[in-house]
């Protein structure tokens, strides 16, 4: 019995596998890309809430990265506008505004007498001058080196909170300075005026423009293994199981999924037993809401230093009036519960995050809410915090995964997915032979 046959299967339309499925077709690649919703872009979407454009996860797309040159590569414009300031902070109920220059003094300079020294830590790291701390210590106990201030630690919490949903006493310090001293930390970046889905359908069009196929409610119910190597995919699809043939096979599920579709036998015990020790997923709870008055008038992401559970805050409309009804402003606040990596009370946390958004904006109390969304357990913010990321080769020579759990070492957001679809295409392509990915 014959089945159709592609050169690469990617499962998962999130911002690792797609990244996968546009190098693989740049490079002249056969390419299916299959994904169980509805829609593209996995935990960086959005749908429609009563008018309203709300996000599903992820909203920041960063520019001048790798997420930028995999659009350059299939000639899709990257639609996003970008907001002047990136990002501030609130504290003490003031706005400090880094790009103004100064960097973490200025940032902590009116909080604790260390600032410089926590300053030069990031530089010394940056120039080779001091090592990285050990992979133990959390990135609370580092910074307990330099201050004990409150607000300081709760500052660099919600630092850790927004961009890993990792909370400080959870998240390594080898792993925050390595981002904060190499890797950009959010310099640049911008919302789509359509939803960050609308970037995800762009991309989607260059991917089929170029030959490749995107199949949209079609879960994968298993990895077919046979002597050693990945052979292709079951894929439920209009209700009826169908078997890809693939030579290759990418997974954007996370590894604890790609093993469920693969078989524990199939990847061997020892990769099995490395799932269930290093992996961490990390919890957050996203709230969209609208309000009739703005709350405060800044374009970019506001990181907090006075709250308990709410880390960060963009309002959309800024930059995006038409992601709302005329006369309505809409916001997006990121609540990470204590702990992140572990089991919390979903009900008691999300109310602490919402009495931090009515303790710090009054107006809030006005708020029409328009989703709580908690990303958790199959549906988690990340799907293993920085510092405990599973490398993505498999045992088998012709599987690798993509996505937030298995990241570059340090890396955090969006980014850092789109980064390994780049890596796992490379791969592929030498398994492949002929072209080479950009």
């Amino acid at each position: 019995m014959t089945h159709p046959q592609y050169d690469v299967v990617v499962i998962g339309a999130g911002a690792g596998g797609m990244s996968a499925a546009a190098h693989l077709v740049a490079a002249g690649r056969k390419v299916l890309l299959v994904e169980s919703q509805d829609r593209l872009g996995g935990r960086a979407s959005s749908e429609e809430i009563d008018g309203f454009i709300v996000n599903r996860g992820a909203i920041a797309i960063e520019r001048g990265s790798g997420f930028e040159q995999t659009f350059d590569l299939l000639g899709v414009p990257l639609d996003v506008r970008e907001p002047q300031p990136a990002t501030v902070f609130r504290i003490d109920g003031k706005i400090i505004d880094p790009s103004k220059g100064g960097g973490w003094n200025l940032i902590l300079g009116g909080l604790t007498k260390a600032a410089a020294k926590i300053g030069a830590s990031f530089g010394d790291v940056r120039k080779g001058n001091a090592d990285l701390p050990e992979e133990t210590l959390s990135t609370e106990d580092w910074l307990k080196k330099f201050t004990k201030n409150a607000t300081v630690h709760r500052l660099f919490r919600n630092f850790c909170a927004a961009i890993w949903a990792a909370n400080a006493n959870e998240l390594p310090a080898r792993a925050f300075l390595t981002y904060f001293a190499f890797k950009g930390a959010f310099k640049r970046f911008g919302f789509c005026p359509r939803g960050t889905i609308g970037l995800w359908n762009d991309l989607g069009a260059g991917i089929r423009a170029k030959g490749g196929e995107i199949w949209l409610d079609a879960p994968v119910s298993k990895i077919h293994v046979e002597n050693g190597r990945a052979t292709g995919v079951d894929v439920v699809r209009d209700g009826a199981t169908q078997r890809i043939d693939a030579r290759v096979v990418i997974s954007n599920v996370g590894p604890a999924a790609t093993i469920r579709l693969a078989g524990e036998e199939a990847l061997g015990e020892a990769y099995v037993a490395k799932a269930r020790k290093v992996l961490r997923p990390a919890a957050n709870i996203v709230v969209n809401f609208a309000t009739q008055q703005r709350l405060i008038d800044q374009p970019g992401l506001i990181t907090f230093a006075n709250t308990e559970r709410l880390c960060n805050l963009g309002e959309l409309t800024a930059m995006c009036p038409e992601m709302a009804p005329p006369g309505w402003f809409l916001y997006v606040a990121y609540v990470v519960p204590k702990p992140a990596l572990g089991d919390f009370d979903e009900k008691a946390e999300t109310e602490l995050g919402l009495q931090d958004l009515r303790k710090e904006f009054p107006g809030f109390a006005e708020a029409k809410i328009l989703s709580i969304r908690v990303m958790r357990d199959e549906w988690p913010a990340q799907r293993s915090c920085a510092g405990y990321d599973m490398p993505q080769e498999t045992p088998l020579p012709n599987l690798w995964n993509v996505g937030d759990a298995v990241k570059d070492y340090g890396g955090g957001g969006t980014q850092a997915c789109v980064d390994t679809g780049r890596e796992a295409a490379h791969k592929a392509l030498g398994v492949l032979g002929v072209g080479q990915v950009a």
